[in-house]
């Protein structure tokens, strides 16, 4: 940073004054494009807002990412729904995430008037009342919009282990986990379906199954299970299922050539931003897997804003860390340009922040010593420039920012101080029955809106459990009844031989048996004389 002996005040009233041979020429040179370019706003300097000299971003440019950063209430959101605007015209999509609910107003036309006109005139904007495009999702169908649900397969162990907050081993033994299920083909769906394999792994049966590739403790087991549990708690179970967001809806543009402008509403979910800020890392990151390299285009192929960033990277392990500098480095190849939004540039980790070609900078407080410190921090990361940036960037006001980007040659452009443009759109939330009106009148809705819930890990390992039961059970059936047989056989041949009665014992003694014989003879021979005719003797 270079210092100026006579800084310029920061926060102007509209003036006409140019000064074409002086600093003011030379920066605004600097964002003489020949190619297609957003316009930002106009120049601000000595105290003055110079509308002939117009602040703009190449838009070959913005797939090389970019920050919206500045303290609240400085109109960062503004900011990010005039680009938008902007790339939604020259026919690139555009994915925002609504935080507070107030970007639903860039599907209707802004209201004339007042001090957006006021506006328009001070930086040279012809201004008309315009609505863009726009479809609205929500996440699981929490509040407003077309449900947009992940499978927990597609979401990742990285990714939930962040979101659970688990440590380093926790979340390496949620990588084996879904390992595992992976190898078995136990589809992990929803939560139900990781509860279900791991209470399956810490079981008798399932404990072998990770013995060989380290095994999973069950205090860990538990860990993984109450994280799980306080996620449900928080509505999370809403976002994981089917059908499955296709994130390549993102990349449509409307019939009249516009880019379709994806609202992502998240009020409803605003008291869990560690939730919606990783489940925004994996849409971006769900893009950057499915979509093939194409280099550097003329324009990109969507332009990707991730609001209230600093939520992103609170508590965020190395590994996580690691694979959203990857995956920003590596989109851009995509055609896809990341634009973070948050307070200030030290809450995005040096890596990443070292990949932002493009800058906005509203302004910042300085009532704490921390917020001094963090005046100083992102002083050192712009450019030199004849600008004081720790005075210029404390006194800049609302709609107002501190910019540098790159020209087309890829070289950083002089730092701007900018009184930014209004959007045309309305800045405020649209009416909430014609938000619904517009979420059903989709043709998305029908594809998207109801759940479905088909045979998936809990499923098959609960079948398996139940026919494992059953045939337990049989088992224990047969044996019992096979055990009770053989006692009745061996209580059989112990048993004493009861006493014979009073006719048995004379049926059975050799008395009678003579007796019976002599009576059996002298009878038979009655009956044969009877028979035959023969008479009996006579002495």
């Amino acid at each position: 940073m270079s210092q100026s002996t006579d800084p310029p005040e920061p926060a102007a009233a509209a003036g006409g004054q140019t000064d074409p041979d002086g600093p003011a020429a030379a920066i605004a040179a600097g964002y003489a494009f020949t190619g297609p370019a957003l316009e930002l706003g106009a120049l601000l300097w000595d105290g003055a807002c110079l509308p002939g000299r117009q602040i703009r971003v190449p838009l070959s440019m913005l797939n090389r990412h970019g920050l919206v950063a500045g303290a609240t209430g400085t109109g960062k959101t503004k900011t990010l729904q005039l680009i938008a605007e902007q790339l939604s015209a020259n026919g690139v999509p555009v994915f925002l995430a609504d935080i507070k609910g107030d970007v639903s107003g860039i599907s209707a036309p802004g209201v004339p008037g007042g001090r957006t006109e006021e506006r328009a005139r001070d930086v040279g904007q012809a201004w008309e009342p315009a609505g863009f495009p726009a479809e609205f999702y929500s996440l699981g169908g929490i509040g407003p919009g077309i449900p947009v649900r992940a499978s927990v397969t597609a979401f990742g162990p990285v990714l939930l282990s962040k979101v659970l907050q688990l440590n380093q081993t926790q979340e390496q033994s949620l990588g084996l986990i879904f390992h595992y299920a992976d190898s078995k083909g136990l589809e992990l769906i929803d939560l139900k379906d990781l509860r279900a394999v791991v209470a399956f792994l810490v079981s008798d049966k399932g404990k072998p199954e990770l013995k060989g590739i380290g095994g999973l403790s069950t205090v860990t087991a538990g860990v993984i299970l109450r994280a799980l549990t306080a996620f449900e708690q928080q509505g999370a179970s809403e976002f994981f299922g089917e059908p499955e967001f296709d994130t390549s809806e993102f990349l449509r543009t409307a019939p009249d050539g516009r880019g379709l402008i994806s609202v992502l509403e998240l009020p409803a979910v605003q008291d869990k931003p560690q939730l919606f800020s990783t489940f925004l890392m994996w849409l971006l990151a769900d893009l950057y897997a499915d979509l093939p390299e194409v280099g550097d285009l003329e324009r990109p192929k969507l332009v990707f804003f991730f609001d209230e960033a600093h939520l992103l990277f609170n508590g965020a392990s190395k590994a996580f860390l690691e694979s959203i500098t990857q995956t920003v480095r590596l989109i851009r190849s995509k055609g896809i340009g990341v634009f973070f939004v948050t307070q200030t540039p030290k809450d995005v980790p040096a890596d990443v922040l070292a990949q932002l070609g493009n800058r906005v900078q509203h302004a910042l407080r300085a009532f704490t010593p921390d917020d001094a410190k963090a005046l100083k921090a992102t002083v050192r990361t712009f450019p030199n420039s004849p600008y004081d940036l720790e005075e210029l960037l404390t006194g800049l006001g609302t709609g107002e920012a501190v910019v540098t980007v790159l020209s087309e040659t890829g070289a950083p452009t002089p730092v701007a101080a900018t009184r930014l443009r209004a959007p045309q759109s309305l800045m405020g939330p649209v009416d909430p029955a014609a938000l619904d009106a517009a979420v059903k009148a989709s043709l998305l809705y029908s594809r998207y809106a109801e759940p479905v819930d088909r045979e998936s890990a809990y499923e098959k390992i609960t079948a398996e459990q139940a026919a494992a039961e059953a045939e337990a059970e049989a088992a224990a059936a047969a044996a019992e009844a096979d055990k009770q047989a053989k006692a009745a056989e061996r209580a059989a041949r112990s048993a004493p031989k009861p006493e014979p009665s009073l006719a048995q014992q004379v049926v059975g003694s050799g008395l009678f048996r003579s007796l019976a014989r002599s009576v059996g003879t002298q009878l038979g021979r009655e009956i044969s004389r009877s028979l035959f005719g023969t008479a009996r003797r006579r002495r």
